[in-house]
């Protein structure tokens, strides 16, 4: 018996990180192991869950986090793949609690998977979120290709100076992503150094976090939405990088453009 069997709104929950993993390996973004998801399943847990006996003993987070006590993820399992979590996200994943010392967690179904090594590093924004008061409940961090490209260019590393351009390439990007990109300069993937500066950018208004050289970080209310930011988001480098490609620098929506844009949707300037 699964710990799904008769919970539809968690199952649901956890068929949306399925499906979104299979999104990231189509496109591309998610090779072998790479890639990670975490999602806040705390306001699904019943009665029934909070009685599951542990399937693992006590696992240090490295910190402590004290917004997290008593909450419960499902987070991607460690040297898991995105397409194999797609077919099978209980096999593929783990379902843990965090104890009431806030720097343990224990992992409670299906199967005994070991959550992902970066688990801390997903778990201090989680910590951040609640403590904000945040609605957001889930957190992607991915590879896509054209967006990891153009950080290759220091110029683009400049603040917000590719969310202008990405913005101007097509009308939707802003309206659907009306925060824009956050930039933190090459740090060492999976260290507290990368996840403080994470947590800061995110903390400066965005909820789109790009890692130099490597992938973004994402946060949302479901993983479905955090999803679909990067992927426009991506788009637009798309765009741009297809018109480079044809030979010219695109224009660009103008700034006046920009500005009916924010008014007419009530977007930030």
């Amino acid at each position: 018996m699964s710990i799904l069997d008769n919970r539809a709104a968690l199952k649901a929950e956890i068929d949306k990180v399925a499906e979104v993993a299979g999104y990231l390996w189509m496109k591309g973004w998610a090779e072998r192991n790479g890639g990670n998801i975490t999602i806040n399943i705390t306001e699904f847990v019943d009665d029934g869950m909070k009685s599951l006996p542990a399937i693992s003993g006590m696992m240090p987070l490295g910190k402590v986090l004290p917004h997290l006590k008593g909450c419960w993820f499902y987070c991607k399992g460690t040297q898991k793949r995105m397409r194999d979590l797609s077919r099978n996200p209980m096999e593929n994943g783990s379902i843990i609690r965090i104890l009431d010392d806030c720097s343990h967690y224990e992992i409670v179904a299906d199967c005994p998977v070991a959550p992902t090594s970066e688990l801390p590093s997903h778990l201090a924004v989680h910590d951040y979120l609640l403590a904000k008061g945040s609605p957001y409940r889930a957190s992607l961090h991915t590879h896509p290709i054209e967006l990891v490209a153009l950080t290759h260019n220091r110029d683009w590393m400049e603040k917000d100076r590719a969310t202008r351009m990405l913005w101007s390439m097509i009308p939707e990007t802003k309206a659907f992503c009306p925060r824009g990109l956050g930039m933190v300069p090459y740090m060492l993937p999976s260290s507290q150094e990368l996840a403080d500066a994470t947590i800061k950018a995110i903390d400066e208004d965005y909820d789109v976090v790009m890692w130099e050289k490597h992938g973004v970080f994402a946060v949302d209310t479901d993983i479905m939405s955090a999803f679909d930011q990067v992927d426009v988001l991506n788009k637009s480098a798309q765009i741009y990088i297809a018109a480079r490609n044809m030979g010219f620098i695109p224009d660009g929506m103008t700034d006046a453009q920009m500005t009916e844009l924010s008014n007419a949707f009530g977007l930030p300037k």
